[in-house]
């Protein structure tokens, strides 16, 4: 089980459980860090010490399979498993390696080093100084509102509204250095998982390639590379796409803490200091209290209780609640409670004149209710003149902008957007807009039927089949995957279920041209995941759950014929997964597992002098004797770029490393290049004569 996540909403009120989940993110960073040292110092000693280099790479191997991947939230994905997966198969590879190891790729540092020692000192080591801010502000904030709250009432009024700006001030700035820190080692937490394996997967790319006595096991190793390459990107496009919903998220936090509210939770929770009668004489006690206002019950929960109390937490069932007179009492922000338990009034202090507002309407007190207006964008809805909107957007996409590069991805102008979506709304002429012409390009039409979709007043694929949508797409049953989704489209009201038929044929056109547009079913899984699918609250654990979403479209797509050709028999609840020797799930990538086989001998001598091989038929070596290779190593294919290539490409090798050359090339296509030129220089140059016709390019 993952880390939970850490919800913005904790932010404003700092609870003990919230920091108690903080400190164990902390935990993690601070063995992230520790691990980055630790492969950083074993890579350094593998590169200096040849004479010790097999020790040294034992280490190392032993350190990446020591190492777990902690995620958030409760289930991974197939790429995340991959992942995860992904040291364990490094450090099993590395020990075979070992058997047939003779020389030291050059530069490695470039590869391994320099990427984990800059993702420690700029994430790991940025998110310490937004520690320390943290805990300065918060030190600083508490310690002034300490002071605050024992102002007497009757000083002036001028010096209290001084006071009262003072305390808003340092609170929203422990508000802002709360939030900063939480979005910042979640941040780390998340990209932590391509950031720390794409060197490591580069670094052990370079050993291969250089290596001459391990050119099969390097050919082995490539499809597993490039697999995990597709998962690392898959990844990383999730990730920004949750990153986006995150931001935004937390804009909203900043302008309205409180109107965020996660299902399940207290209608209202915060700290409140309890006067408390003694024998010597008053005290003001400090307490959580966390209210629910359907059931009327108040649990307290001490803090910082004196040595040798015996005080726990308390539930109170609430009579009544009146604001406390300010010439009554010499403390402000007070209030008095009546409760079943105990006879007479309790008088409670909050944290300030609004915080006490919040806690009488809770209550039902006699407090007027003061509420802030939240704007909120004019929502669209699924109707014939929306219908019609998103059939001549696709109408003019496919016609004119199919084959675009990176069509759906490239955002347009919010301008030109706006015009658009004004212009086809007007309730005056709706439709009137002819998207054929060229006043619109395809950006401004893509993002416009985007804006439409994402802004609908609910989603396509509805708010109430959310949660058994992520489920389906959740599970490790690749054929209940399936059968699942396929039943609950037919679930859909007719107009969402007609609206999805519409979007996901075109998608399937778009993806059938991906040779030139570059957009896979995957990349589609991340544009649409959070277009055609939203869970109804706003909260961080939802957001994590924004890339099962993009696996959800990504399975419309892939298995578009099935799923509309008609509906299962049985529609009234998921189907059972039919019944198999071994059930089809997702297995991870491996290659450590894979069958060994006989490493051909390659010789260019006469029969005589090779033993008596003739008709190209390789003699099996005997265990530890040394190939000699007389042909260059095949030059391996180009890593993807960061839009995957289409799955169909294998058909036209020449095509697809033409293709790779000319894309942008990703992080790890980038780091190689040199190697693999490298490579194909070095074997070509010590056996001429072994050369395969077409090897010269």
């Amino acid at each position: 089980m993952g880390h939970p996540p850490l919800e913005f909403s904790d932010c404003y009120l700092d609870s003990p459980d919230f920091r108690e989940r903080l400190k164990c993110y902390e935990q993690e960073l601070e063995r992230t860090n520790k691990f980055i040292k630790e492969v950083i110092k074993d890579g350094n000693a593998l590169i200096a010490a040849i004479r010790g280099y097999s020790s040294a790479v034992q280490k190392f191997s032993q350190t990446l399979q020591s190492f777990q991947f902690d995620f958030i939230g409760d289930t991974l994905t197939d790429d995340e498993i991959n992942i995860a997966e992904s040291f364990k198969e490094f450090a099993e590879l590395l020990q075979e390696v070992e058997l047939e190891r003779s020389m030291m790729v050059q530069n490695a540092s470039d590869l391994l080093i320099k990427p984990l020692e800059n993702f420690r000192k700029e994430q790991i080591g940025f998110t310490k100084e937004r520690k320390k801010k943290f805990e300065k502000d918060g030190e600083k904030f508490y310690s002034m509102l300490d002071r605050h709250l024992h102002l007497s009432s009757k000083k002036k009024e001028s010096q209290l509204q001084e006071a009262d700006l003072q305390v808003d001030k340092e609170r929203h700035n422990f508000f802002e250095s709360s939030l900063e820190y939480v979005y910042q080692i979640q941040e780390v937490q998340e990209s932590k998982k391509f950031s720390i394996v794409e060197p490591v997967l580069a670094f052990l790319h370079s050993l291969f390639t250089y290596n001459n006595l391990t050119v099969e096991l390097t050919q082995d190793f490539l499809p597993y590379k490039q697999q995990l390459q597709l998962s690392l990107q898959n990844t990383r496009n999730h990730f920004s796409s949750t990153r986006e919903e995150l931001e935004d998220l937390k804009k909203r936090m900043k302008e309205a803490p409180l109107t965020c509210k996660l299902p399940g939770q207290p209608t209202i929770e915060g700290y409140l200091y309890t006067q408390e009668k003694w024998a010597l004489g008053i005290s003001w006690v400090k307490y959580y209290c966390q209210y629910e206002k359907e059931a009327k019950t108040l649990r307290m929960t001490p803090i910082d209780q004196k040595p040798g109390a015996k005080q726990g937490t308390l539930d109170l069932t609430l009579k009544s609640c009146v604001r406390r007179k300010t010439d009554s009492i010499d403390k402000r922000f007070c209030f008095d409670i009546e409760t079943n338990e105990r006879s007479g009034t309790i008088t409670l202090q909050a944290l300030s004149e609004a915080n006490r507002r919040l806690w009488m309407e809770a209550m039902d007190g006699k407090e007027p209710v003061y509420h802030s207006p939240i704007t909120k964008q004019e929502e669209m809805e699924l109707n014939e003149v929306g219908f019609k909107f998103v059939r001549k957007c696709i109408n003019a996409v496919e016609t004119k902008g199919i084959t675009t590069e990176g069509v759906y991805r490239t955002v347009g102008s919010n301008i030109q957007v706006q015009k658009l979506l004004n212009a086809f709304f007007d309730p005056k002429c709706p439709g009137d807009v002819d998207l054929q012409s060229g006043d619109w390009d395809i950006k401004t039409i893509t993002s416009s039927l985007k804006f439409y979709l994402r802004n609908l007043s609910e989603p396509v694929m509805t708010y109430k089949l959310h949660k058994e949508l992520v489920l389906a797409a959740k599970s490790e049953n690749l054929d209940y995957r399936l059968g699942a989704i396929h039943a609950l489209v037919y679930k859909l009201p007719d107009k969402n279920r007609e609206m999805l038929e519409l979007l996901i044929q075109h998608l399937v056109n778009v993806c059938e041209h991906s040779r030139d547009n570059l957009m896979s079913p995957s990349n589609m899984g991340v544009i649409f995941g959070p277009t055609l699918m939203r869970a109804q609250e706003d909260t961080v654990a939802a957001m994590m759950n924004i890339k099962f979403q993009n696996i959800v479209v990504e399975i419309l797509i892939e298995h578009f014929g099935k799923i509309y050709s008609g509906p299962p028999e049985d529609t009234t609840a998921p189907p059972v997964p039919p019944p198999r020797v071994a059930a089809r799930r997702h297995k991870p990538i491996t290659i450590s597992k894979r069958p060994l086989r006989e490493r051909p001998v390659f010789f260019g001598a006469s029969v005589e002098e090779s033993g008596g091989e003739c008709d190209g038929v390789p003699k099996p070596r005997s265990h530890g004797d040394k190939p000699v290779i007389m042909r260059p190593p095949v030059r391996p294919p180009d890593p993807p770029c960061r839009t995957p290539v289409p799955p169909k490409l294998e058909q036209k090798p020449d095509l697809i490393a033409g293709t790779a050359e000319e894309m942008p090339s990703s992080v790890v296509a980038s780091r190689t290049k040199f190697f693999e030129t490298a490579s194909r220089r070095t074997g070509s140059s010590s056996s001429p004569q072994g050369r395969i016709p077409g090897d010269e390019s």
